[in-house]
């Protein structure tokens, strides 16, 4: 199995992923950021991925550090799932609607942090939730998973249908991503002999 528990404290925050990259997409979230639990939860199941995230953070100043947090602790623990990343596809891409909202998110499991973001949010809250720091929370999750991440909103009018259908589709590429090759066998994808 394929899992991890990473536990983050830092002075801002106090933050535990637990996930199963070969799961069901069962979700167990309690960030104290409503929103942020709704997006963890479209990863979960779009990419079967078992994952408990608990965050104890300093929401009395705002969810910057929470968000952000999360985000670090998540790419931890998808790196520590990962392992070795033998016979792995590497590579995943998705695209996902919601009404007149579409989103491409691409991946490369390739051990190196690279992140091209581009949205566009028609407007900057979605409720309470300030839409900047979800590129907060993708660089965290980038930087400490070794990933080259690129997410681009094609189209969209409601902005939480913008994010929803990134987290979708930032679910659906992680699932092929991690998914075995059967052809691969027990090889490295990568020329190099290392990821």
């Amino acid at each position: 199995m394929r899992t991890a528990q990473v536990t983050r404290n830092t002075l801002e925050t106090r933050i535990t992923v637990g996930l199963n990259l070969d799961g069901t997409g069962i979700a167990k979230l309690a960030t104290g950021v409503p929103f942020l639990d709704h997006m963890l939860d479209q990863i979960a199941r779009h990419g079967l991925i078992d994952l408990d995230v608990q965050a104890k953070g300093d929401l009395h100043i705002d969810a910057h550090h929470t968000v952000e947090d999360t985000g670090i602790t998540l790419g931890q623990a998808f790196a520590q799932a990962l392992g070795d990343k033998k016979g792995i596809r590497r590579y995943g891409h998705a695209y996902v609607p919601l009404d007149e909202a579409l989103s491409r998110v691409v991946i490369d499991l390739s051990g190196r942090p690279g992140l091209e973001y581009h949205v566009d949010y028609t407007r900057a809250r979605i409720g309470e939730f300030d839409v900047d720091l979800f590129l907060e929370f993708f660089r965290g999750f980038v930087n400490h998973a070794g990933v080259t991440l690129h997410i681009d909103n094609l189209r969209g009018i409601n902005a939480h249908h913008q994010a929803e259908t990134i987290f979708k589709a930032f679910g659906r590429a992680l699932r092929m991503a991690v998914e075995a090759d059967a052809r691969m066998g027990d090889v490295l994808p990568s020329t190099k002999g290392a990821l």
